[in-house]
């Protein structure tokens, strides 16, 4: 597995990371036993990048990867998050909170779930629009300097939050969304991260499973999962959706691979500041995609997909609407 700096961070990570909020919740059919396994399998393939955050479950998550990691943690480079406020009795409601005293909170109660004594990569999940950046990052700044934390990000922060940001402490990494359906980066973020000298690492770099080819149907969702509350997962874009990923699935055939391979190497393609961390739960589909890195793009390779695959091509917005005003903050 090969390894990528963040940016000019100094923080090296796997070329490709493993998102493991599918672990615990939003997509249905969970398995501790086999998510364990997945972990461990990642890490003897080299995968060493291993992403959580506090929300996801809540905390259910960030225990089951502590659980995991437990005898290994000098095999891993650990990033979690905070900033998205849910209450386990009341999960559906949200919040967002930077305020320095609930960084620090959150932090510790991380570090406890974990079952470590540092974090290598603390990211904002979410920027609070009512609490300065500025606080925030000096709070996170407080945890670097207590050893708490090794290296700081921000998630889904605006050009103009991590220049702000940066300014009172080096940010390692803006985890975004970035996929052949969300191109949204592309332009002023990745330019202003690479101004910066900020990473990037893209979540759901498979549009949430979709560019896999593995749903044909909207009934294909488990009644359970949250995907059938995503816009383009519904309706007239659905069918539109499909259409996109079949000529993905066409292209791939001709290359040899799968088409979630394609689209993994169309992403560490783009930079080689640039990490993705597909998530999943299963060993077999972690094969998959570690195999992705040998897949390799020519620049007539790279000018089809953005034919058949043009970056505004993706039919319906990425979150429902109430959650689309927390991004790009």
């Amino acid at each position: 597995m090969q390894i990528r700096e963040l940016g000019r961070s100094g923080l090296k990570v796997s070329v490709q990371g493993l998102g493991c909020m599918g672990m615990s919740e939003f997509y249905s059919g969970f398995d501790d036993v086999e998510s364990v396994a997945t972990i461990h399998r990642a890490l003897e393939l080299g995968v060493t990048f291993l992403d959580t955050a506090d929300v996801y479950g809540p905390h259910k998550n960030e225990e089951l990867v502590g659980k995991a990691i437990k005898g290994k943690r000098d095999q891993v480079v650990l990033a979690t998050k905070f900033g998205i406020v849910r209450d386990p009795k009341n999960p559906n409601v949200r919040g967002v909170s930077g305020k320095p005293d609930y960084v620090r909170q959150s932090c510790e109660a991380s570090l406890r779930r974990l079952g470590v004594e540092t974090i290598d990569l603390y990211y904002q999940h979410r920027v609070d629009p009512n609490t300065p950046i500025e606080e925030t990052v000096g709070a996170m700044a407080e945890l670097v300097k207590a050893g708490k934390v090794r290296y700081l990000g921000l998630s889904e922060a605006s050009p103009g939050t991590l220049r702000r940001a940066a300014k009172v402490h080096p940010i390692a990494a803006l985890q975004t969304e970035y996929s052949l359906w969300t191109r949204d980066p592309e332009g002023e973020i990745l330019a202003t991260c690479r101004e910066l000298g900020i990473g990037f690492v893209a979540y759901s770099p498979l549009g949430r499973g979709f560019l896999t080819g593995q749903f044909r149907k909207f009934d294909d969702l488990p009644a359970d999962d949250y995907r059938r509350q995503s816009p383009r997962f519904q309706g007239e874009n659905f069918q539109k959706n499909l259409e996109l990923v079949r000529r993905v699935e066409e292209m791939a055939r001709e290359k040899g691979c799968t088409a979630s391979q394609l689209a993994l190497a169309w992403v560490m393609a783009q930079g080689n500041d640039i990490v993705p961390i597909p998530g999943t739960k299963r060993r077999k589909y972690l094969e998959e995609n570690v195999t992705a890195s040998g897949v390799g793009l020519t620049k007539e390779d790279l000018r089809r997909i953005d034919e058949v695959f043009p970056p505004e091509a993706a039919a319906g917005a990425r979150y429902p609407e109430h959650m689309m005003v927390l991004v790009n903050g």
